[in-house]
């Protein structure tokens, strides 16, 4: 789907912001509520009374715009931990999310300790190449010091125009004195994918994230696995283990479109909320890629909302065992709609629901087989080795495929 096609983003992630495209806006109609349209401009007028009272007494001198931007985001935040008011920045921060690309010196980073980390360079891009590492901590970007608070701060520091440099300095464990790089920015291809064939014939997908190109990245690797299958041992893939693991969600059209990727019929997610366009249900189509073959999903605590979908609706169809330890249970939709000025609203729009009509908010999607794992597995990065000697949620996965009957049962097209 595109961004220049659509208007409203739909969301169910949770500690990443993702976006699912529906047409059009939510309009209401007022003229059959005119009690409620009296309360709201009497609200209004509370609210213009009570900042121009901060603005003419206030202590200190405040700027206008950013009083009512604060007062947004308070009213918006206090409806719960999902909806926020969005700036513009931070409206195109999700779009760029969604998409998947971006132009930046290619690092992703996070919150360890206080302290403000490298997860990962990706693969070829600026920062990979510099020979940035997992592990380091960002101390400057351009002379300017990082903080815990201001993470949000670094990722637009980091990021730019194509072509501008940027400096960051990191400390690195086992040295002394910081490291420099000197970096120049490019257009960066966030990948949420990454696959490799085991044991001669069964195919591991592991899906960090679901943003636009989720799906059919998932598609090409399924049939590069096949190939490869195909070309050492003359027969096709006896199963798939799709890894979940710390996926924390993204675009919902995504989490449809690789659940639909191993359905043939029936319920894939369904959604209530009080607006018509926060009610719906998605449906699988005829086929299914793998043609039958047995499916491990691996989950843990920090597989949620999107992740959920799937997991959840694979579960309750019968199509796959799930592996591992009990979900997040994130059950809320967002719907993120625009406003002017390129601001937006992300407003908790829906509650889903599995295929059997279970809400896993706060509640989660209980394994198949439970298993234990540990922090380690599977690594930060896309680009780490897969652990088969000690990651024994893999190792029961693959064992549990092993010990399948072969089911291949293609339909008649």
């Amino acid at each position: 789907m595109s961004l220049k096609t659509r208007g409203i983003l739909v969301l169910v992630i949770g500690t990443i912001l993702g976006v699912s495209l529906s047409v059009g806006g939510i309009l209401l109609d007022e003229r059959k509520r005119p009690s409620s349209r009296q309360l709201t401009w009497e609200q209004a007028q509370l609210i213009t009374e009570v900042m121009n009272r901060i603005k003419s007494d206030y202590v200190e001198p405040l700027n206008e715009t950013e009083l009512l931007e604060n007062a947004l985001r308070g009213m918006v935040a206090d409806l719960d931990r999902h909806s926020a008011y969005l700036d513009a920045g931070e409206y195109q921060d999700i779009r760029v999310t969604a998409s998947g690309k971006y132009s930046g010196v290619g690092l992703e980073v996070s919150i360890q300790d206080g302290r403000v980390v490298v997860v990962s360079p990706i693969d070829g891009t600026p920062a990979a190449k510099a020979g940035v590492e997992t592990g380091d901590e960002i101390l400057k970007i351009d002379d300017r010091p990082v903080t815990e608070e201001g993470l949000d701060d670094t990722i637009e520091l980091l990021r730019g125009r194509p072509g501008t440099a940027v400096t960051i300095q990191v400390r690195r464990p086992g040295y002394d004195d910081p490291l420099s790089f000197n970096l120049t920015r490019q257009r960066i291809e966030v990948a949420s994918t990454r696959y490799e064939v085991l044991n001669e014939s069964i195919g591991y997908l592991r899906l960090s994230q679901f943003i636009d190109s989720t799906a059919r990245d998932a598609v090409a690797a399924i049939d590069a696995m096949q190939q490869s299958v195909e070309g050492g041992t003359g027969g096709s893939l006896t199963g798939l283990i799709l890894d979940l693991r710390n996926n924390p969600g993204g675009i919902l059209d995504a989490a449809v479109d690789i659940s639909d990727l191993f359905l043939s019929e029936g319920v894939i997610v369904s959604a209530e909320g009080r607006a018509a366009a926060s009610r719906f249900m998605r449906e699988a189509t005829h086929g299914d890629i793998l043609d039958g073959a047995a499916i491990a999903i691996l989950v843990n605590g920090g597989s949620a909302s999107a992740a959920e979908i799937v997991a959840g609706a694979l579960q309750d169809h019968n199509r796959a065992t799930i592996v591992g330890t009990r979900t997040f249970g994130k059950g809320l939709v967002q719907t993120v709609v625009p406003l002017s000025r390129g601001r937006a609203l992300k407003l908790t729009t829906s509650r889903y629901f599995t295929p059997s009509g279970d809400s896993i908010n706060e509640v989660g999607v209980a394994p198949d087989l439970y298993i234990e794992g540990t922090r380690s597995h599977p690594g930060r990065s896309l680009n780490g080795s897969l652990d088969r000697e000690h990651d024994v949620q893999l190792i029961e996965a693959i064992e549990l495929i092993v010990n399948q009957p072969v089911m291949h049962s293609r339909a008649d097209d």
